[in-house]
C-alpha cells in the first residue's frame, strides 16, 4: 500500500472574527442551558439529563475558549506590532534604550498591563 502523499500545498489558514465566534457560541450554549432549566424534571424522567449538562459544559468550555483566543490575538497583535517597529523607524528604539525589558517605560499605553515582547 502506498503512502498518501499531497499533490498540492495546504491553504493558508482562515483568520476571522475568532473572538466573536467563540463568544458567539458560548452565549449559545449557556442560553440552551437556562432555556432547559424548566424542564430539568422532563429531562430526568426520560434520562436525558446529559442535554442539560452538555449545555453547561459547553458554556463551561466556551469561557476556557474565550480566555485562550483573547490570549492569542493579543500575541499575534504584540507580534504584528514588533516585527512593524524596527521597520518603521529604522532601528531607533535600539538606540535610544527603549526596550521591552525597561519596566514598560517605553511605548507604555498606560493600561497597566505587562507585555512579554522580548522575552
Amino acid at each position: 500500500m502506498a503512502k498518501w502523499t499531497p499533490k498540492h500545498e495546504a491553504p493558508e489558514p482562515l483568520e476571522g472574527p475568532v473572538v466573536a465566534t467563540v463568544v458567539g457560541g458560548t452565549i449559545l450554549w449557556f442560553v440552551l442551558f437556562v432555556a432547559q432549566i424548566p424542564f430539568y424534571s422532563w429531562f430526568e424522567d426520560r434520562d436525558l439529563m446529559w442535554w442539560v449538562w452538555t449545555c453547561l459544559a459547553g458554556a463551561g468550555l466556551g469561557l476556557i475558549g474565550i480566555w485562550y483566543v483573547r490570549g492569542r490575538e493579543a500575541a499575534i497583535k504584540r507580534t504584528a506590532a514588533a516585527e512593524a517597529t524596527p521597520a518603521a523607524d529604522g532601528g531607533a528604539a535600539a538606540d535610544n534604550g527603549a526596550t521591552a525589558d525597561n519596566g514598560g517605560a517605553a511605548g507604555d499605553n498606560g493600561g497597566g498591563a505587562s507585555t512579554d515582547e522580548g522575552k
